[in-house]
């Protein structure tokens, strides 16, 4: 049997306040002072406390509601606003309008867009989480009924339904195409270390260096932010390796792009003096100087396949959790030059 529903009236009674205050703060009205609003908001987030706004949609079915919840841990990365775009693509189709909220990797603003969202009266969300998200995180909307989509990073043990590249796949063939050039140092820049993601891509490096019959030197795996400023300085300590690399497939490619302006500040040119792979083959890449060679993995497809998964689970009524693994393939350009010899892409920077 489901859990009673937290009133205003319990709020008041936890807090110590009258029912009427409670109303205030909702209201977010200034006759309230700030240590009462601090006691009465954390007495609702103890109790697990949501307030809709649109209370007229609490008498209707969620799937009524009309509006998808969409949230990104980094809209800078032009990934997630081609991944918006897709999702936008079906629902706006199926007749529902998506919310979009940037958490910037914080945990805190994820809790409070995602709060913002449920007094809406979302129907469903759609989430790329923050660094560090569990699945206690993704409870209560579990436990409330409202389907939630997973997308891109996947997070374990979540009863959520999730839509994922395959990584380990993507980073192998990476490898596999720059071992064929010629080159026997390949290092794996970018991405933070704590993520799933990061596991998995790491997990197709290491595979694909051993098939390859390839040294595996741990000093060649360069974690970093996955951003372009974080490719820009993680590609500065590659190159003071002393044995330097000769190339690098990179987590994203927002890290690939960082990595040819690191190269360029050191007097080496991309393609022809150190070989570059991305991953996930944004709009960018293939206008990119040198045009990057990179995973694609089709953004706004992933995010038009994770739009379908959450509809067909608003339609049917119930959330059974559903896991999607999306094909990636290795599109070939120019950012990895010409087969080389041993010697070529190690002249001093």
């Amino acid at each position: 049997m489901s859990k009673r529903r937290v009133t205003v009236i319990d709020i008041a009674r936890a807090a110590g306040v009258s029912k009427s205050t409670v109303s205030l703060v909702l209201q977010g009205s200034s006759l309230v002072n700030d240590g009462t609003r601090a006691k009465v908001s954390a007495v609702m987030r103890d109790l697990g406390y949501v307030y809709n706004r649109g209370a007229a949609n609490l008498r209707q079915s969620a799937s009524k509601s009309k509006i998808i919840g969409v949230v990104v841990n980094d809209l800078t990365n032009g990934f997630f606003a081609e991944l918006a775009v897709g999702v936008d693509m079906v629902v706006q189709s199926a007749g529902f309008v998506q919310f979009l909220s940037n958490t910037s990797e914080s945990l805190d603003r994820q809790r409070e867009v995602i709060a913002s969202m449920r007094e809406h009266g979302i129907s469903g969300l759609i989430m790329s989480p923050a660094r560090g998200t569990e699945a206690a995180d993704l409870k209560p909307l579990v436990g409330a009924g409202i389907p939630v989509v997973v997308a891109v990073r996947n997070v374990s043990g979540a009863k959520a339904s999730s839509v994922i590249s395959d990584n380990r796949e993507g980073v192998f063939a990476g490898v596999k195409h720059l071992a064929s050039l010629g080159h026997r140092r390949i290092a794996f820049v970018g991405g933070f270390s704590d993520t799933a993601v990061f596991e998995e891509r790491l997990a197709g490096y290491r595979d694909a260096i051993e098939t390859c019959g390839l040294p595996l030197d741990e000093e060649l795996i360069v974690s970093g932010p996955p951003s372009r400023a974080g490719g820009a300085e993680a590609v500065a300590r590659v190159l003071s390796i002393a044995d330097r690399p000769t190339a690098a497939v990179c987590f994203n490619d927002a890290v690939a792009f960082g990595v040819c302006d690191g190269l360029r500040a050191r007097g080496l040119e991309p393609a022809r003096d150190f070989a570059v792979v991305g991953f996930d083959d944004v709009i960018e890449a293939k206008t990119a100087v040198p045009a990057l060679t990179t995973i694609s993995v089709d953004p706004q497809g992933m995010g038009r396949r994770a739009a379908q998964l959450l509809l067909k689970q608003i339609n049917a009524g119930k959330a059974e959790p559903e896991a999607i693994v999306s094909s990636v393939r290795l599109v070939v350009r120019e950012s990895c030059g010409r087969p080389i010899h041993d010697t070529i892409g190690r002249k001093e920077a």
